[in-house]
């Protein structure tokens, strides 16, 4: 099993991969396709086992456990770092529920269609593979209440979280050490309940996003030797009582966001071709679908937003993103 770390709020697993998660604006679900969203800062990262009196026991299993805190309806998305000189291959699942293809399950590695990443050249998953260079944005909401992606695959909620697995490159494919420096593009960033449920991921709002096909092939990749890290979603009552720590503040809705006149993400990735989009999350629900299923009436969240007043930059390929 590679070794795994929390460094500086982020998780690494093996020698050079990590992921933050970092905080972002929910965007509006009204049918249009909006550019990406900026980081507002990483999310807290905590081990399982420096709370192990006042987690769930399950939570105690062999396998690496950690947890971060969001509020109900907040929005997150996943910053990749790796090695450009060796690349790692990252199979995410949300609740039992790839990310990428839809499949149930943690199966191995798949070529077609193809279930996992590769870091680099993917710098960042914002939600689960819907479209043509379209995603559905991850959005923090509890389990059994109908509305995670997990339910509305499998007709179940009972996993919530993140599962994340991570693969090397067989050995002699790429080089042991890293080459001369090759200095990266840079990006500004801008300004115990033994009962305590996890949350989940349901699918928010559309966005412009490409995920990338491998370019080494499947047989690249030792699947014997993976790493894989669990990561449950609490709310922010629940870290606050299980850690004595306050969460961060609320998130700053898109309205607020736009007045201010801050930016938006548009990367400039022409070149990268696009993984196809699952039949399993094409045409999933989103959380306005459940929400007008029960009659709740749309949030301030969920008001349309003119694209004419978006203040929108666009980075080249590889650059970092927001706080990543």
């Amino acid at each position: 099993m590679l070794p795994i770390a929390i460094e500086q709020d982020r998780v690494r697993i093996g020698e050079r991969f990590s992921v933050s998660f970092q905080r972002t604006l929910r965007i509006p679900d009204d049918g249009n396709i909006y550019p990406l969203p900026p980081g507002l800062g990483p999310l807290p990262i905590q081990d399982v086992m420096k709370y192990a009196g006042r987690v769930p026991a399950s939570w105690l299993e062999p396998d690496v456990h950690l947890f971060i805190p969001m509020y109900q309806r907040e929005a997150l998305w996943l910053g990749f770092g790796g090695a450009w000189w060796k690349p790692n291959a990252v199979k995410i699942a949300v609740g039992t529920i790839n990310a990428v293809s839809g499949e149930p399950g943690n199966g191995a590695l798949r070529a077609d269609p193809q279930n996992y990443l590769v870091c680099p050249n993917q710098p960042w998953l914002d939600g689960f593979k819907t479209g043509e260079a379209v995603i559905r944005q991850f959005v923090a909401m509890p389990l059994g209440r109908g509305y995670s992606v997990e339910g509305h695959v499998t007709g179940k909620e009972h996993v919530g979280g993140i599962q994340m697995t991570v693969y090397e490159p067989k050995p002699g494919l790429f080089p042991d050490h890293p080459p001369p420096e090759r200095k990266p593009q840079a990006r500004k960033p801008f300004a115990a309940p033994t009962n305590m449920p996890d949350m989940g991921l349901g699918a928010g709002g559309r966005m412009r996003q490409k995920l990338y096909p491998d370019p080494y092939g499947i047989d690249t990749w030792d699947q014997e030797h993976p790493g894989s890290v669990f990561i449950h979603i609490v709310n922010s009552e629940q870290y606050r009582e299980v850690t004595g720590h306050e969460p961060p503040p609320t998130p700053v809705d898109t309205t607020t966001y736009i007045r201010h006149g801050l930016p938006w993400i548009d990367l400039y990735d022409e070149s990268e071709g696009d993984i196809p989009a699952s039949a399993q999350l094409t045409g999933i629900k989103t959380i306005r679908d459940v929400d007008e299923e029960k009659g709740i009436s749309p949030g301030e969240e969920n008001t349309s937003v003119e694209h004419d007043h978006l203040k929108i930059e666009r980075l080249r390929h590889r650059a970092p993103r927001g706080d990543e």
